[in-house]
C-alpha cells in the first residue's frame, strides 16, 4: 500500500472524509489529481457519496470499505473518490440524478460509476457484501463494472453521454407562460395533499415517512386548520421521532405511526420544524406546540451549538457502532412499561405521556451514556435556517436570549463564514473555511438575516440581506431561461450545471431565493426583484400543483407573491408599545421593515411623529397617517 494513501483524506476538514481515512481502499478526494489519474491509467472512477450522521454509509463501510480483499479490488479496478454530499451539493445533485435515471431510485450511501472525464454510466446504492434480498454483491458489481469497461466501451461511453444529456434537461425547463393563476394552482396542489394524506397518523405517502415541514409551513400560511396539519403537527410529537426527553426530531420514520426513527437528528430538519411548530401555535393556539418550540430550540443549542456561534450539522445515527443505542432503553431501566415500544432485540423506544418529574430523570440518566458523534462541520445553508428559526422563535416567544444566539450566528456567517470579497463559503470547521457558496447558502443565509432584522429592529441585517441577494442573482442567475442554477457563474466546471427545485428535506435554494426577493422588493419597491422570483416559480408552476409535497416552499413563495401587497414601515425604538402591537400577530404576507433610513426606499422620509415612535402602514408603498397609538393597529385581512 501507498504509505501516503490514507493523507489524502486525512488533510481533509469533512468528518465523513476523515472517518474513511484509515480505510483500506485508495481514497482520494473530488479534484484535479484524481481525474488526471483516472485520464492517465484509463480507469473507470469508483464515487462514494455519503455524509457523516448516515447509518447505512457506516454499514458499507464496515463491511466493504475496511475489508481488505474489497479494498485491494477497488484499487486495482477504479480511481476511488469519497465526496461528502454536505460539502459538495452540486456533485450530490449531478451524480443522484444520474443513479434516479439509471435505477429508478437513490439514496445514501450512493456509489457510481464514471469515465474518467465524470460522465456516469452505472451506479446504486448500499450494496451488501454478499448477495441478498436481490442485492447483489459489491465486489460482483465491481468486477461486472470492470468487464463492461473492458470489454463494451462504447456502450459505456454512449450511455455515460445520455445520462448526462438527462441531466442537463433539468436546467433547460423554461417558464410557464402567463400569469400564475393562484385559484388554479392552490386548490390543484391542496386537493394533491388531501390524496396522499394518512388520515390516522398524520403525514403524507408511504413510509419511510418524513416530516415535510415545507408543505406544512404552505398549509398553515393559509390559515388551514383542517386535520391534516393538527393531525400531523400531533402526532409528530407523541414519541420516537420526536425525543421526548431532550426534545428535536431525529430524521425521519421509518413506519407510518412516526414511532421508529432513523436516529441522526440534523440541524436543518430541527431549525424547520420550530418554525412550523411556532406557526402552528400562531394558528392553532395548541400549549403543546410550544412546548415543542422550546424544546427543540433548546436541544439545538445544547448539543449543536459551536464555539464561535455556529451550529453543527448533524448528530448521528449511531453511538458506538449501535444504531440508536443512546435513545432506546431495555426492560429494567426503571421505565414503565406503557411508555415503551419495542425498537428491536431487547430494546424500546419511549412513547406516551411522561409526567415532568419521570421526563427530568430518564433526561439526568441519559445524559450519562456515551453520545452519537457529531458532525462538528458548520454548513452555510443549514445556519441559514437556524438563524431564522431562533430569530423568529426568540422574537414571537420572547426570549431574547435566542434572539442574542442569532445575532452570534449572524456574525459567524458574515465573518469566518463569509470570503474577504463578502461571498459566502460552503463549510467551516476547526477554523477552517472552505468551499464556494451554494444557491441554498446565499438564500437561506439572506432569509435568516431578514428574521433577525424582524427580531432586533437593526438595520444592519436587512441591509445585508439585501447584498447576499442580489449576489445570489449575480452569480447564480439563468438569463436564458429564467430561475436559478445550483452553482455560481465561475464555478467548478462539472458535466452538468443543475438547477434544484425541489424542496425536499430543505427549501431548494430556487425557491428559497423567491421568497427572499418577493420580501426585499416590497421593501426596495423594486420590480425586477419580484419579476425574477416570478419566473423562477413559473418553472415549477406544474409540479406544484401536481406534487406539491415536493414543492412545499415554492408554494409558500408563490403564496406571498400573489397576495396583495401589505407593507409595515417601523420607525423608533424596537421595543416601543407601537412597534411591538406591529410584531405581534403572525401576519405572514406582510412585509416589515424598521427604520429610520433614507437608504430603504420603503423608509424614506418616515419619521417620528412628535417624537413618538411610528407604524406606517402601506399597499405597494402608498401608506396611510402614521400610527402612534398600538389601538390604532389593525390586524391585516387574511389574503386567500
Amino acid at each position: 500500500m501507498n504509505a501516503n494513501r490514507k493523507n489524502r483524506l486525512a488533510d481533509e476538514t469533512s468528518p465523513y472524509l476523515l472517518q474513511h481515512a484509515g480505510n483500506p481502499v485508495d481514497w482520494y478526494p473530488w479534484g484535479e489529481e484524481a481525474l488526471a489519474r483516472a485520464h492517465e491509467e484509463d480507469k473507470p472512477i469508483l464515487l462514494s457519496i455519503g455524509y457523516a450522521a448516515c447509518h447505512w454509509c457506516h454499514v458499507m463501510e464496515r463491511e466493504s470499505f475496511e475489508n481488505a480483499e474489497t479494498a485491494e479490488l477497488m484499487n486495482k479496478l477504479f480511481v476511488n473518490i469519497k465526496v461528502d454530499r454536505e460539502e459538495r451539493p452540486d456533485l450530490d445533485a449531478i451524480y443522484m440524478g444520474a443513479v434516479t435515471a439509471l435505477t429508478g431510485s437513490g439514496g445514501w450511501p450512493m456509489t457510481v460509476f464514471l469515465t474518467p472525464d465524470g460522465k456516469p454510466f452505472a451506479g446504486g446504492t448500499y450494496f451488501p457484501p454478499e448477495q441478498r434480498h436481490g442485492m447483489p454483491a459489491f465486489r460482483q458489481v465491481l468486477r461486472s463494472i470492470d468487464a463492461a469497461w473492458r470489454d463494451k466501451r462504447e456502450q459505456v461511453v454512449e450511455s455515460g453521454q445520455q445520462v448526462v444529456e438527462h441531466i442537463r434537461k433539468s436546467a433547460t425547463l423554461k417558464p410557464a407562460e402567463g400569469k400564475l393563476a393562484a385559484e388554479e394552482i392552490f386548490p390543484n396542489a391542496y386537493e394533491n395533499l388531501v390524496m396522499s394524506f394518512d388520515p390516522e397518523w398524520g403525514g403524507w405517502g408511504n413510509p419511510p415517512k418524513f416530516p415535510s415541514p415545507s408543505t406544512l409551513e404552505f398549509l398553515l400560511r393559509r390559515g388551514d386548520d383542517s386535520p391534516m396539519t393538527e393531525t400531523t403537527l400531533d402526532r409528530m410529537v407523541t414519541g420516537g421521532m420526536y425525543d421526548l426527553l431532550g426534545g428535536g426530531f431525529h430524521r425521519y420514520s421509518v413506519d407510518r405511526t412516526w414511532l421508529t426513527p432513523h436516529f441522526e437528528k440534523m440541524l436543518y430538519d430541527n431549525a424547520l420544524l420550530a418554525v412550523v411548530y411556532l406557526h402552528g401555535f400562531a394558528v392553532l393556539g395548541k400549549a403543546r406546540y410550544r412546548q415543542v418550540v422550546e424544546e427543540t430550540i433548546g436541544y439545538m443549542l445544547r448539543e449543536l451549538a459551536l464555539d464561535g456561534g455556529g451550529f453543527a450539522s448533524a448528530q448521528d445515527a449511531d453511538t458506538d457502532g449501535v444504531e440508536g443505542l443512546t435513545f432506546t432503553w431495555k426492560r429494567g431501566d426503571d421505565v414503565p412499561d406503557p411508555v415503551l415500544h419495542h425498537f428491536e432485540k431487547d430494546r424500546f423506544i419511549l412513547r406516551g405521556e411522561l409526567d415532568e418529574e419521570l421526563r427530568a430523570r430518564l433526561f439526568a440518566e441519559r445524559e450519562q451514556r456515551p453520545k452519537p458523534s457529531l458532525d462538528d462541520k458548520a454548513i452555510a445553508s443549514w445556519n441559514g435556517l437556524a438563524l431564522a428559526a431562533l430569530a423568529e422563535c426568540g422574537r414571537a416567544l420572547d426570549r431574547r436570549d435566542w434572539v442574542d444566539a442569532a445575532r452570534r450566528l449572524a456574525e459567524f456567517l458574515l465573518g469566518p463564514l463569509s470570503s474577504v470579497d463578502g461571498r459566502l463559503h460552503r463549510t467551516w470547521r476547526s477554523g477552517v473555511a472552505k468551499g464556494t457558496g451554494y444557491l441554498e447558502d446565499y438564500a437561506d443565509v439572506a432569509n435568516g438575516l431578514y428574521e433577525l432584522h424582524l427580531a432586533t429592529g437593526e438595520l444592519r441585517w436587512l441591509e445585508e440581506s439585501n447584498r447576499l441577494a442580489r449576489l445570489a442573482i449575480e452569480f447564480f442567475a439563468d438569463e436564458e431561461n429564467g430561475g436559478f442554477f445550483q452553482t455560481p457563474a465561475d464555478g467548478e466546471q462539472l458535466v452538468a450545471r443543475t438547477k434544484e427545485l425541489d424542496d425536499t428535506p430543505t427549501p431548494s435554494g430556487s425557491s428559497m431565493l423567491a421568497y427572499v426577493l418577493v420580501r426585499l422588493a416590497r421593501i426596495w419597491g423594486d420590480e425586477e426583484l419580484e419579476a425574477r422570483a416570478d419566473a423562477a416559480l413559473r418553472i415549477v408552476a406544474a409540479p406544484m400543483s401536481r406534487a406539491p409535497t415536493g414543492f412545499g416552499w415554492s408554494l409558500v413563495a408563490l403564496d406571498l407573491h400573489l397576495a396583495d401587497s401589505r407593507e409595515l414601515a417601523i420607525v423608533g425604538p424596537y421595543d416601543s408599545a407601537v412597534a411591538q402591537a406591529a410584531l405581534r400577530q403572525w401576519e405572514p404576507r406582510t412585509v416589515i421593515a424598521f427604520g429610520p433610513s433614507e437608504h430603504v426606499p420603503l423608509l424614506a422620509g418616515k419619521e417620528l411623529v412628535d417624537g413618538k415612535p411610528a407604524v406606517y402602514v402601506c399597499e405597494r408603498f402608498a401608506c396611510r397617517a402614521p400610527v402612534t397609538d398600538p389601538a390604532g393597529l389593525e390586524t391585516a385581512p387574511s389574503t386567500t
